[in-house]
């Protein structure tokens, strides 16, 4: 079974937003760069997603021309198999991927990136509904806290917990890194 490693929005674009924290950074970057370490090594393909919106405007860090939509510093570098530009939440909503993906017969997805509870969470929902099997490492995955109406704030680790359990054996397997490296290479058997 042919398996790809999607990197969902890890630019630099998100330090720009009032929100950013570096607080989880250095814990994420060191397990993203070990899935993209794991893939190379085993010859995945690596498709890097971006995501742009918003005015083209300078000013606005998710537009293109504000120079902001580019890997995030201290993320490994890689050659991507593919790469899409992505204007919805969803990395497979009108980008083109979801062809790419079934030319190259790929049937597994790793899913990693920024943020947990938003763009990864939606692209492993539509992609388990297209019909992949999705891997969902959320020690790979970056979000910050986020306050609900009614004034509860909730922490980074509480957001990746709910996505976890919304997920898990719906619409995904919850992996660790080397779980989703070790069931890439055993499919290739």
């Amino acid at each position: 079974m042919k398996t790809a490693l999607l990197v969902i929005d890890v630019q630099e674009s998100f330090r720009l937003r009032p929100y950013w924290s570096e607080q989880d950074l250095p814990d994420f970057l060191a397990r993203s760069n070990a899935l993209i370490a794991g893939a190379e090594q085993l010859g995945l393909p690596i498709v890097r997603v971006f995501h742009s919106e918003g005015p083209e405007t300078p000013d606005n860090p998710f537009s293109k021309v504000s120079g902001q939509v580019r890997p995030l510093a201290g993320l490994r570098d890689y050659v991507p198999a593919f790469e899409v530009v992505k204007q919805r939440h969803s990395a497979l909503a009108g980008t083109g991927l979801g062809i790419w993906l079934r030319q190259q017969g790929i049937q597994r997805l790793i899913v990693s990136g920024i943020r947990t509870e938003q763009c990864c969470e939606t692209t492993t929902r539509n992609a388990s509904d297209e019909g992949w099997l999705v891997d969902y490492v959320t020690e790979a995955t970056l979000t910050f806290a986020m306050r609900h109406a009614s004034g509860v704030t909730l922490s980074p680790a509480e957001l990746k917990l709910r996505t976890e359990t919304v997920l898990q054996d719906r619409f995904a397997q919850v992996c660790t890194v080397e779980q989703a490296l070790d069931r890439a290479a055993t499919a290739r058997l």
